[in-house]
């Protein structure tokens, strides 16, 4: 099936951010997680192709490629602490090596 437009643009805006939430008390922190990234995307299915990582002992959250207007409905939800964009760092190669 072709893409439509509108879900080409969707998918090529989306970016990866982590999504900090609290810890939940009567669930396991991924349900917890799904459930709160279900109720921006509209199913359980969207959801877990949106899941990137579900962080569960530093701290309590997830990664997921979400659209800007996903981050500005998902900042609103219960739970949910904060929303920053994900971010790579690039290691140096060795000693001596800048890149």
């Amino acid at each position: 099936m072709a893409e439509s437009a509108d879900d080409t643009k969707s998918s090529s805006s989306a970016a990866v951010h982590i999504i900090y939430t609290e810890k939940p008390q009567d669930e396991q922190p991924e349900a917890y997680h799904l459930r709160t990234l279900a109720s921006v995307l509209g199913s359980e299915e969207a959801a877990k192709d949106a899941l990137i990582y579900s962080y569960k002992t530093a701290a309590s959250g997830f990664s997921a490629k979400l659209t800007p207007e996903q981050v500005a409905e998902i900042s609103k939800q219960p739970g949910v602490l904060q929303v920053v964009p994900g971010r790579t760092l690039q290691l140096h190669s060795g000693p001596g090596k800048l890149h």
